[in-house]
């Protein structure tokens, strides 16, 4: 069995923050601990956008606490993001990811597992492995 807790990852190494500032996601479950996915608590900072698209993972996002939007380029449609609200990128959506008027606080599960140092490339991609 495998126990952390958010706090004492918060100030270690699976605390990892965007060069720009927009965003921290502390990576709480990664591919090391061998469960078939991994898992998150990201912030995503007030008055942000982030180009994001995973060409190499799926993710679900759950809204925790905060607010925000997500829109997805291909189609330009925007989703407001509160509490309880969850969406699944099942489709490698390329999108944009906007911070509300508060810090926004989400649960992200990433299939294949990150192994921890990911970071988004000029084109939103996280790597495929950077093991």
């Amino acid at each position: 069995m495998i126990v952390r807790t958010l706090a004492e990852a918060e100030k270690s190494d699976r605390c990892v923050k965007a060069k720009n500032g927009n965003w921290q996601s502390v990576r709480l479950s990664l591919k090391d601990d061998k469960m078939g996915h991994s898992f998150n608590i990201t912030t995503i900072f007030k008055g942000t956008k982030t180009h994001i698209h995973y060409q190499n993972h799926l993710e679900t996002v759950y809204v925790m606490s905060g607010n925000g939007k997500v829109e997805t380029i291909s189609d330009g449609k925007v989703y407001d993001l509160q509490p309880g609200t969850v969406y699944l990128l099942n489709e490698h959506d390329e999108h944009y990811l906007y911070g509300g008027d508060e810090d926004m606080v989400v649960a992200c599960v990433f299939d294949p597992p990150l192994s921890g140092k990911e970071v988004h490339d000029e084109n939103g991609v996280y790597p495929a492995d950077v093991d």
